[in-house]
């Protein structure tokens, strides 16, 4: 608990600090540099009190023993209770926070002005639920511990120690765990007059039964914020605490009723006060002796039986705890890796769209390139091309033409050639005829 920031709260009784601790002087509304150890940095909202302490301007820097302050504060116990007002008294000085700050050896929690008259009774059963409360309930579900808070108070009744110090009606608590997003916050009540246990009530319903309805906490705590499922764990603590006060309890009341049965028997019957040692009063006396045998053996065995049950009532239940425990952190792990698939998914349909609109882009780049290149031809060479298709159209009677001539040519040649192969077969065969005798005749032309 030494990370815890603890405060103890000793407001509406008018009680005294005979014990080391920092003196801050002239607080204010916000309690000057203690401010810090509030929830939020601000204290609880109500009527400003009157101060409680004999001598608000004394030089003192630090509180000191009340041996000590007696040469150095007016009028000491005026307004503070001092030591004496416990003496020859049934009650104890009784510590709203009997817990240290920090481990600090000098404190101020164990001081008068954090104190209130406690019967001894009242004194355990209260540091008991305290301990209980602290170590099975408040902090393993506030963790770290430093985000804890704790107001403690008293509510004075009409009963006065020696006619000055307030007895008070019931002792509270209020605790608010400041953790971002999982906080709580919780009251408990204990009564001093009864022997009710301790009552876990809300920070609401606390704020009602105090004085003036003061406000404890900024926000209540940040309500909207709290964690309702810590709230019920802390509960079913606070419920096995209560379960136990109610056996301790229980067992003082049967062995009250034990003892005092035990006195009267040991005291004897009248007949036997009176010194009668007849038949009957050996049967009485035996029969009697012979109860008691039987009644501790009962309680004995009921004692045992009730220990038993209680026993594997608490394995059950931490049995079952720790497997919901270990069920409910599976269930988490499950569902925070759902969350983070769920989570990771928009950024993947992101990453996949702007991998289409690259391509997309890509694609618009190559057609402005390509329409680029287009445009970076000559012009002269687009109109070339444009007005091929009519010098081609131009050029085909032309070359009609060249065609007819050069067929006509090659035609004539053809046959000048067969005319000039013919005639020359002509005349080597009239040479060989001539040759051999004929002789044909010829005209002037060569023709024959």
């Amino acid at each position: 608990m030494d990370a815890a920031r603890w405060l103890a709260l000793g407001g509406l009784l008018a009680l005294a600090g005979p014990r080391e601790g920092r003196l801050v002087r002239e607080p204010g509304p916000t309690f000057g540099e203690c401010g810090r150890f509030f929830y939020a940095g601000t204290p609880p909202v109500g009527p400003e009190a009157e101060s409680q302490i004999d001598d608000p301007s004394s030089s003192l820097e630090e509180a000191t023993e009340e041996a000590q302050a007696v040469t150095s504060v007016g009028n000491l116990g005026s307004k503070q209770a001092v030591n004496s007002d416990y003496l020859d008294s049934d009650y104890q000085r009784g510590q709203l926070y009997p817990f240290p700050l920090d481990d600090d050896p000098h404190v101020a929690t164990f001081a008068l002005t954090n104190s209130v008259p406690m019967t001894q009774s009242f004194q355990d059963r209260w540091y008991m639920n305290l301990n209980s409360l602290m170590d099975r309930a408040l902090l393993p579900h506030c963790s770290p511990g430093d985000d804890l808070y704790i107001l403690t108070g008293a509510v004075p009744s009409e009963s006065r120690l020696r006619g000055r110090v307030a007895v008070p009606e019931f002792i509270w608590l209020a605790a608010c765990c400041a953790v971002p997003g999982g906080g709580w916050a919780m009251g408990f009540v204990k009564h001093t007059q009864d022997s009710g246990i301790i009552e876990d009530v809300m920070v609401k319903d606390l704020e009602k039964l105090l004085p003036h309805k003061p406000q404890l906490f900024q926000n209540n705590c940040g309500e909207a914020e709290q964690d309702t499922e810590k709230m019920k764990k802390i509960l079913e603590m606070v419920n096995q605490v209560q379960d136990e006060e109610r056996m301790v309890q229980s067992q003082e009341s049967a062995g009250s009723l034990s003892s005092a049965r035990s006195q009267r028997s040991a005291l004897g019957p009248p007949e036997a006060s009176k010194g009668s040692s007849g038949f009957w009063g050996f049967i009485t006396t035996s029969f009697i002796r012979l109860f008691q045998l039987i009644y501790y053996l009962v309680i004995m065995f009921l004692k045992g039986t009730i220990y038993l049950l209680w026993y594997v009532t608490t394995q059950v239940v931490n049995g079952i705890e720790s497997s919901l425990y270990h069920l409910g952190s599976a269930m988490a792990s499950y569902f925070m890796a759902i969350g983070a698939e769920l989570v990771s998914l928009p950024w993947k349909v992101l990453k996949v769209v702007a991998k289409v609109i690259r391509a997309v882009l890509r694609i618009l780049c190559c057609l402005l390139k390509a329409v680029c290149r287009v445009l970076s031809i000559p012009v002269r060479v687009l109109v070339d091309v444009a007005s091929f298709p009519v010098y081609t159209v131009g050029a085909i009677p032309v070359v009609c033409r060249d065609i007819a001539v050069g067929l006509g040519g090659t035609l004539a040649l053809l046959f000048d050639t067969a005319f000039g192969t013919m005639g020359g077969l002509f005349q080597v065969v009239f040479s060989v005829l001539k040759q051999i005798g004929y002789k044909v005749p010829f005209d002037n032309s060569g023709e024959l």
